[in-house]
């Protein structure tokens, strides 16, 4: 499985709008600037965030994007389902019923074992995406990126709002 590139883009958005003062906007230009990424792709990823409630919009100079939650009500499952959307990331299609040595009339009552080990991968999976928010990673990058990084990044950020 591969998530797309934007997933990373909104998951990275996400933490730079956690840090936004409150009332504050942030606009998709200025985001896509600071990340390096292709505005027309990030701005659909941002319409898929605000489509889904985690973040909100507004028009005008001083228009943008911030969060519509508090940083610590949205994981990165709610971003990676706002991108990549809610359906499973396994779809079993019952291939062992083309197998040809099976009797014709076989009826297959429960999910084979290879169904049953991606299910379960899936749900680990979402369970972890679930228990990171984006205040966790708010409080890691703070611990991690050096103060001047993240000031120079603040100084930013505050010149483009």
């Amino acid at each position: 499985m591969q998530l797309r590139n934007q997933v990373e883009w909104a998951l990275h958005c996400g933490a730079i709008l956690a840090g936004l003062p409150a009332g504050r906007y942030l606009s998709t230009k200025a985001l896509a600037e600071l990340h390096g990424v292709p505005k027309e792709y990030l701005s659909k990823a941002l319409q898929g965030l605000a489509h889904a409630g985690l973040v909100e919009s507004t028009l005008g100079p001083s228009g943008g994007y911030r969060l519509a939650k508090p940083a610590a009500e949205i994981s990165f499952l709610d971003i990676v389902e706002a991108i990549e959307g809610k359906g499973p990331t396994f779809v079993c299609t019952e291939i062992r019923k083309n197998n040809p040595c099976r009797p014709a009339d076989t009826c297959e009552t429960a999910p084979c074992p290879v169904a049953r080990a991606m299910w379960r991968a899936d749900k680990a999976w979402r369970r972890e995406l679930a228990a990171v928010s984006l205040a966790d990673i708010a409080t890691a990058v703070s611990e991690e990126v050096p103060a001047e990084i993240l000031e120079k990044t603040r100084d930013w950020i505050a010149d483009r709002r």
